[in-house]
């Protein structure tokens, strides 16, 4: 006979505990204390069902429905990514890309500046002079990537 039993309260208050982490982590672990919670939650029904079940079964289990868990869990959300409303937060430039602007500072030797809302930005592209239509083909850190729009109507020459 065990000295040590775990009832499936105790395994219910660890997934209420780990559910607590999780909500307090959130952002710098990703979803790490989910998986075991829902493994906790997994094993307290176990333990409701089977109240004779040894501590070293129930940790094997435990283990065992934890990897399962992420396993799953991985799977899905990499089919179903997660939605948001702000999609380039944190990238910088990214929302610009296919505007077009006008350049405010010559394009010199790859290097110039375009006027966006009430800000300047930093752009690399083609010489270009003041006053010339860019297109914003992409960011990357602290300057975005400009082509020149050019007008499809043809000149005589």
């Amino acid at each position: 006979m065990d000295i040590f039993q775990l009832s499936y309260w105790h395994w219910w208050i660890l997934a209420a505990a780990l559910l607590m982490l999780e909500f307090l982590a959130i952002g710098t672990f990703g979803s790490f204390f989910l998986w075991p919670a829902i493994a906790a939650v997994t094993i307290g029904f176990l333990t409701l069902l089977f109240p004779m079940l040894s501590v070293e079964y129930q940790i094997l289990i435990l283990a065992m429905v934890s990897i399962i868990s992420v396993v799953i869990g991985r799977v899905y959300l990499g089919k179903h990514p997660l939605g948001t409303d702000e999609p380039y937060l944190n990238q910088r430039g990214a929302e610009l890309v296919g505007r077009t602007y006008k350049v405010s500072q010559a394009i010199v030797n790859g290097i110039g500046r375009i006027h966006v809302d009430d800000g300047s930005w930093r752009v690399e592209g083609v010489d270009c002079p003041i006053g010339t239509l860019v297109k914003i083909v992409g960011s990357g850190g602290v300057r975005l990537k400009v082509k020149p729009v050019f007008d499809n109507v043809k000149k005589k020459s």
